[in-house]
């Protein structure tokens, strides 16, 4: 079995939740939990910044993306917006998830639930250079839907 490359990021967990943690060994992401006092419901497209009570110092050259829970969205009809969300390495506020109700019925998130995932992931900065013109390719300026063949 191959070794998976490792960083170390430390949090601080203000929740009465466990550490973010993978579920499974071939897991991405670590599940993180909704740090709440009492129930919240979601009403059919509403949005909330669900708080998790964890604070991240994550290293230099890294991020960590906050991505939906593919259960939550299959049966609840919940996702995160902005997604994948990006949580800078110099952000050392509470990591908060913005979630949305895209089902029909309200939904209930209980203190405690697995609202989202989290992967880090390495940053690569571009350095912009301003030219005049650009090369060509065959697709040109073609934009959504230009890239399949019928």
């Amino acid at each position: 079995m191959q070794t998976m490359p490792t960083i170390k990021i430390a949090f601080i967990n203000q929740s009465t939740n466990p550490m973010p943690a993978y579920a499974t060994e071939g897991s991405a992401g670590m599940d993180i939990r909704a740090s709440l006092e009492a129930p919240i419901t979601l009403q059919p497209m509403e949005r909330r910044l669900i708080p998790t009570g964890l604070f991240a110092e994550i290293p230099e050259g890294f991020e960590i993306q906050i991505r939906p829970r593919s259960g939550l969205a299959v049966k609840q009809g919940i996702t995160c917006l902005n997604t994948p969300g990006t949580i800078d390495s110099d952000y050392r506020g509470e990591i908060q998830v913005l979630l949305i109700n895209l089902g029909q019925e309200p939904q209930t998130i209980q203190p405690g639930d697995r609202i989202a995932q989290m992967v880090p992931a390495m940053v690569t900065k571009a350095e912009i250079e301003e030219v005049l013109s650009i090369g060509q390719t065959n697709r040109g300026a073609g934009g959504f839907g230009h890239t399949g063949v019928q």
